[in-house]
């Protein structure tokens, strides 16, 4: 894993955990929208965001605005953008109507306004975004390709494509959003990714990366028969 090149965000909205993460070396940066939040139990947005940068002051975070038609959106987006040097604001790439949102990425781009654009799912998206981003502005592209995985697509060439798509755009960085496995994040490398947003369980396996496999048969034998053994379990001879 040191000599990866791809950057680990953690991505949730417990403020605890996001604590802790925050002395993990191997996490980057942060990540949240208004879905985990609302899981997390987050009541009041502002609040709950001050104490994250407070806490967080030197890693990027991104927050995501919630309006749904554009003029709102964009005052969202700025005052969210007031909030730090390390704050990314999230925009995505429609709203509900299905209304395409790069003309308000490019406005907020031109402004230097630091974008992290979420719930792309197609190339064609990841181009139009593309072009919208001023060259100087930095800016995350979030693919979702688990997601993508999920409907029994392959996101890896997607991905490799949106890679080299993003070249034109040096101050762009590609993220592979949702995750579903360990091995997400060595795809995510392998086909040029920056970052890789990942679940506080998927951060708990990379303590197995190396391991010995004939020595995780068997733990997975000796666990099977510990759990047998502590249920009581017993099949009497007929």
């Amino acid at each position: 894993m040191d000599q990866m090149k791809i950057k680990i965000f953690a991505d949730g909205a417990d403020l605890e955990s996001m604590k802790a993460l925050k002395q993990n070396p191997m996490v980057k940066g942060f990540t949240t929208n208004p879905t985990l939040m609302r899981k997390a139990g987050v009541t009041d947005y502002v609040a709950f965001a001050k104490e994250v940068l407070q806490a967080i002051p030197d890693a990027p975070v991104s927050f995501e605005v919630f309006a749904d038609d554009f003029p709102s959106m964009e005052a969202q987006a700025m005052e969210i953008n007031s909030w730090g040097d390390n704050v990314y604001v999230k925009i995505p790439i429609t709203n509900t109507k299905g209304e395409s949102a790069v003309p308000l990425i490019k406005k907020l781009s031109d402004q230097g306004v630091k974008l992290n654009i979420t719930a792309i799912f197609t190339l064609k998206q990841v181009r139009e975004v593309t072009d919208a981003l001023h060259v100087d502005s930095p800016a995350v592209v979030s693919v979702f390709a688990g997601r993508v995985a999920d409907t029994g697509l392959d996101p890896v060439p997607l991905m490799r494509d949106a890679a080299e798509i993003m070249k034109s755009k040096p101050k762009s960085e590609l993220l592979w959003a949702s995750p579903r496995e360990l091995l997400n994040i060595f795809h995510a490398e392998s086909v040029g990714c920056h970052i890789i947003t990942v679940t506080p369980d998927v951060l708990g396996k990379l303590k197995l990366v190396g391991k010995d496999l004939d020595e995780y048969s068997l733990e997975t034998v000796e666990m099977f028969f510990k759990d047998a053994t502590a249920a009581g379990f017993d099949i009497p001879a007929s």
